[in-house]
């Protein structure tokens, strides 16, 4: 709080202070008074580098952790029929695989949380679950493995979170050796916002600390924080790795792990440092993996790593966020920053913050410089050159609406709630339609609406296919340019071979047709 990371951990916030003088001054700001902090004043401070047995003591003292929770289906959800709740996972286009799937729930009391949590959950915005966390919160209570679908912006980060933070209030601190939960992120970005929502869930529950691993930030306070008995890790893999290699952290009584943006974690970037953590956790956990984009190659890996998993998809599988407009343009490489301009300087259409997405550092640190020049607005460009004290004031600038345009690479496509983003554009097109999918997924979160324009050319002729089937279904106009395109007719062309060859596959139903077909085209030859 003070600038300094703290020798003691706040049990209320959960965050770093550095004497008691600093924590009442934190939970003034906090809006939680400091009567009973400065009443404890002669009494040994309690809450940081405390020994095991006040821990425990902490422990013994709470009720709710001393009882512990259980998951157990509500009797409202129990009373419902099968067609009904079919007929409820219909209308909200929730689609579930595996055995014995557990009932969806309809609201947050449900699941009887203890009173704390259920506070923190309303106190945070999470008034009634959506979709993805209506399935996958009993699915993950209940201690079965996960592999969820979800659109961006669906509210998958507390669909898992719920399950974490609930397996470590399950045994007493003073009862385990290490962390109990575990959240794999592939950015830092990502780490720092699932880390802030955890902090907002665990509020005033004791001793439930947790502790933030990412790279470009520095290495002691992190090394000093794992020694407060923390409960629950979120991590950027390689920060893990470098920490697990000092031993200063054993996963050991790890019970659940997340892996957050499946897909990106287990590519080959990702895959070796998610497999080399894993082998440090227990056979036995339970692992959460979420992405708005799994593609079937991934899928089958995922499923390696997880124990008779439940399939979760909401909505379209890989499918852009219906909550956004998607408009795709074809505009040549020469045309697209006087195009760009040409769409910050339309009043229907510019609504900042305005997040433009490029491909590469220089183009991003460039194009910032144009449009603050020729548009004359206030605009900053975010990449992982960037130290990340720097990228951390950004996006906290951007969240409160202090800068008009954003230039970003990919460190801003995934995971993170933009909330206050309307419009997305694509200077450069994705490399993949998955990223494609996450990228316009940040002008459509929780729920509002909000605009995806992107910039298409002959540089992008190995995805125009994709980009057709991914986009003319949800109604958007594609230009003539693209759907005229012979690169596309070529792609279109094949797809067909290959469809044709997959149904010509032999069975005894249709080997006399096969035959038949093949002696009339001999005998045309």
């Amino acid at each position: 709080m003070c600038g300094r990371y703290g020798e003691y951990i706040c049990d209320s916030t959960d965050n770093d202070v550095c004497s008691l003088e600093c924590k009442a001054h934190h939970l003034a700001q906090m809006g939680k008074g400091t009567k009973q902090v400065f009443c404890a004043l002669d009494q040994p401070e309690r809450e940081g580098m405390c020994s095991s047995a006040l821990c425990a003591e902490d422990t013994c003292n709470s009720g709710e952790q001393k009882q512990g929770y259980f998951y157990k289906e509500d009797e409202f959800i129990s009373s419902l029929t099968e067609e009904q709740v079919q007929r409820v996972k219909q209308e909200l286009g929730i689609v579930t695989q595996g055995k014995a799937v557990g009932r969806p729930i309809i609201d947050f009391e449900h699941c009887k949380f203890p009173t704390t949590l259920s506070a923190n959950l309303k106190k945070a915005g999470y008034e009634a679950p959506t979709p993805v966390q209506m399935q996958m919160v009993p699915v993950g209570l209940a201690g079965r493995d996960v592999i969820a679908s979800a659109d961006t912006g669906s509210g998958k980060t507390a669909a898992f979170l719920l399950p974490v933070v609930v397996c470590a209030m399950e045994r007493p601190m003073g009862c385990q050796n290490g962390p109990t939960g575990l959240v794999l992120s592939p950015t830092r970005e990502l780490a720092i916002q699932i880390e802030r929502q955890v902090k907002e869930l665990v509020m005033g529950l004791p001793n439930m600390r947790t502790a933030l691993l990412v790279g470009g930030m520095p290495l002691p306070p992190q090394l000093h924080r794992l020694k407060q008995n923390i409960k629950i890790i979120i991590a950027t893999p390689g920060r893990l790795l470098e920490i697990l290699k000092q031993k200063a952290v054993w996963l050991s009584g790890v019970k659940i792990v997340v892996v957050d943006e499946a897909d990106t974690m287990l590519k080959m970037g990702f895959q070796q440092q998610v497999l080399d953590v894993l082998e440090q956790v227990p056979e036995d956990h339970q692992t959460l993996l979420t992405s708005a984009t799994i593609p079937l190659g991934i899928e089958q890996l995922a499923e390696r790593l997880t124990q008779d998993p439940v399939r979760i998809t909401i909505g379209e599988k890989n499918q852009p966020c219906s909550n956004v407009r998607q408009i795709v343009l074809w505009v040549e490489e020469p045309s697209k920053k006087k195009k760009l301009f040409e769409i910050l300087n339309d009043r229907k259409l510019y609504h900042p913050p305005v997040l433009v997405f490029v491909d590469c550092k220089l183009g991003a640190d460039l194009l910032c410089e144009a449009v603050s020049k020729v548009m004359a607005l206030h605009t900053v460009a975010i990449h992982s050159d960037k130290p990340q004290c720097e990228r951390n004031r950004i996006l906290k600038g951007l969240l409160e609406g202090e800068f008009e345009v954003v230039v970003s690479t990919g460190v801003l496509g995934r995971g993170l709630d933009l909330v206050n983003v309307k419009l997305v554009v694509n200077f450069d097109m994705p490399s993949s339609m998955d990223e494609y999918v996450h990228q316009v997924g940040r002008a459509g979160r929780l729920g509002y609406r909000g605009t995806a324009i992107t910039f298409v050319n002959n540089n992008n002729k190995r995805l125009f296919l994709e980009v057709v089937n991914r986009v003319k279904p949800t109604g958007s106009l594609l230009p003539p340019q693209l759907l005229n395109s012979p690169h596309l007719h070529e792609q279109q062309r094949r797809e067909r071979q290959k469809s044709r060859k997959e149904d010509t596959v032999v069975t005894k139903t249709n080997l006399i047709d096969i035959i038949r077909k093949h002696d009339r085209n001999t005998f045309k030859k």
